[in-house]
């Protein structure tokens, strides 16, 4: 194995130099927070299945995990219901938005755990008694995926609450259904909660790699979810983890992956490691449009493609 295709060896610095031209996209504007992100960052992360870290400059810079939760938020609501949530989810891709107003026909259901409602759904069916407790619950299980004590951005999280009209709109559709217990307020505060969970490329790359890892951190060691539940999460990501641009993004990069609007792509190459790429500005589908060059690259030059 050359320093080229080897993981341990690839110049992560030089893929982002690459990267760095490219202009196309704009930042997500959702909420001020968003709107005002630093443009011109740009990182580049792997985690290694022998628990080494490796990442590029502005690796360590942190910003607000966004819609990369989603997988995470399946994994555990499936580990707090023993797999019950399957049965209050669906799991098939839409060929809609991630925020659209819609749910399967004759269940009720959110469509898949990687949609909008699909996520506001799993945050209700975690452990707690009440929003604090499964906030709480939620922030803890993201820190076991990540290896490290996570904190919430307050800010952020007070926007997503406020200015998320069409998760509000979400959230009492489901209500209505009869799919979700919560009240819409309590449900989407602690969705908000997660979203704006404090992350950097690295972070990002560890939680990606412990799905990888059959549901163990490959740095602390700690088995964090069940091999079967990080399968099914991956599986997942794979089918539904960029929204509409889904089979385009397995057909071109073929590695499961979730996008968000905060321009961070979170991958998970099953037994191999997990990887995130940042950057702010997206395309019309809101993936980040470094971010989706950049996991082209990483997975022809390491030989990831899962079909390939």
């Amino acid at each position: 194995m050359s320093a080229a295709d080897d993981p341990r060896e690839y110049d992560l610095d030089a893929l982002r130099r690459r990267l760095l031209p490219e202009r196309a996209g704009e930042r997500s504007t959702s909420i001020p927070e968003l709107a005002g992100a630093d443009q011109h960052l740009c990182a580049i992360a792997l985690a290694l299945p022998d628990g080494s870290v490796r990442s590029s400059a502005d690796g360590t810079k942190r910003f607000s995990i966004q819609s990369a939760v989603k997988p995470f938020l399946f994994a555990l609501a499936l580990a707090d219901t023993d797999g019950g949530a399957l049965d209050r989810l669906g799991i098939e891709p839409t060929g809609e938005a991630f925020d659209a107003i819609k749910l399967e026909s004759g269940t009720g259901r959110p469509p898949n755990p990687m949609v909008n409602a699909g996520a506001i759904l799993t945050c209700a069916l975690v452990d707690g008694d009440g929003p604090e407790e499964r906030a709480a619950r939620i922030v803890t299980g993201l820190s076991a995926f990540a290896g490290r004590a996570l904190q919430v951005d307050d800010d952020v999280s007070r926007s997503e609450h406020l200015l998320g009209d069409r998760n509000h709109a979400l959230a009492h559709l489901m209500r209505d259904e009869g799919t979700l217990e919560a009240t819409a307020d309590d449900a989407v505060a602690v969705y908000a909660r997660a979203c704006a969970v404090l992350v950097d490329a690295e972070i990002l790359a560890v939680m990606g790699a412990t799905l990888a890892m059959g549901g163990v951190n490959p740095v602390t060691g700690e088995r964090v979810v069940s091999a079967r539940i990080a399968r099914d999460g991956v599986a997942v990501m794979a089918t539904c983890g960029v929204y509409d641009g889904s089979g385009r993004w397995m057909r071109a990069v073929g590695v499961p992956a979730k996008s968000s609007v905060s321009g961070a792509i979170v991958m998970s190459a099953p037994g191999t490691l997990g990887a995130a790429i940042v950057s702010p500005p997206l395309d019309e589908l809101g993936t980040s449009v470094r971010g989706r060059i950049g996991a082209e690259a990483l997975s022809a030059d390491l030989g990831l493609h899962l079909f390939g």
